[in-house]
């Protein structure tokens, strides 16, 4: 038995399911399944908890595998795309994947900083990170050579490629055009004519 392969294996299992689960989170929001408005706090803090998660995981991932003696992974073999020896490929994918995850997660901890253009630009490379994540996971996994880990990420993927239909293609959300003065209520009170006057006093 090899403890730190073992956890390898196992965290990026989890980390991979994790990052699925917050796509989809993020999608179920921003898809508008629900009529109800506005969203409870904890369910866009469970979206942001479940991506956090997932870097937890995908660091203990990492860290396993530098521990590990089977593989013999150097730090610049688990950084740079391609340095591995050990299925160069499969790890590369696995590598652009984590920095995608980073690159969602600082992002939205700096929301405030960068302003909700970037921030929604950069929130798009969601779909990539589970595209990459989920190619890492099938190539360089040995524990996809079982049918039923491979059924179970196929099932967890149905929902990212049915919600992100939804969301693709459907139509845009139209934001709401900020109110004029003339447009508050007050204003609009103030411009009706009050029915004890003439419509000629009511004008002047």
């Amino acid at each position: 038995m090899n403890l730190t392969w073992d956890i390898a294996r196992a965290c990026g299992l989890v980390a991979w399911g994790l990052a699925t689960a917050s796509v989809v989170w993020g999608l179920a929001i921003s898809t508008r399944l629900s009529k109800k408005r506005p969203w409870p706090a904890w369910f866009l803090d469970m979206h942001r908890f479940l991506g956090g998660l997932a870097v937890v995981f995908t660091v203990v991932h990492v860290g396993a595998v530098l521990l590990d003696s089977y593989t013999h992974f150097s730090l610049a073999a688990v950084l740079v795309p391609f340095a591995a020896t050990w299925h160069p490929a499969a790890v590369a994918w696995g590598i652009v994947a984590f920095y995608v995850l980073l690159a969602v997660e600082v992002t939205s901890l700096l929301k405030q900083r960068i302003g909700r253009t970037w921030w929604r630009r950069t929130h798009y490379l969601s779909f990539a990170l589970f595209a990459f994540a989920t190619v890492h996971a099938v190539m360089a996994g040995t524990d996809t050579r079982s049918g039923l880990v491979l059924a179970a990420l196929a099932a967890f993927s149905i929902p990212v490629f049915a919600l992100a239909g939804m969301r693709l293609g459907g139509p845009p959300v139209q934001a709401r055009a900020p109110r004029t003065a003339a447009e508050t209520p007050a204003k609009r009170r103030a411009m009706e004519p009050r029915p004890d006057l003439p419509r000629e006093a009511a004008l002047e």
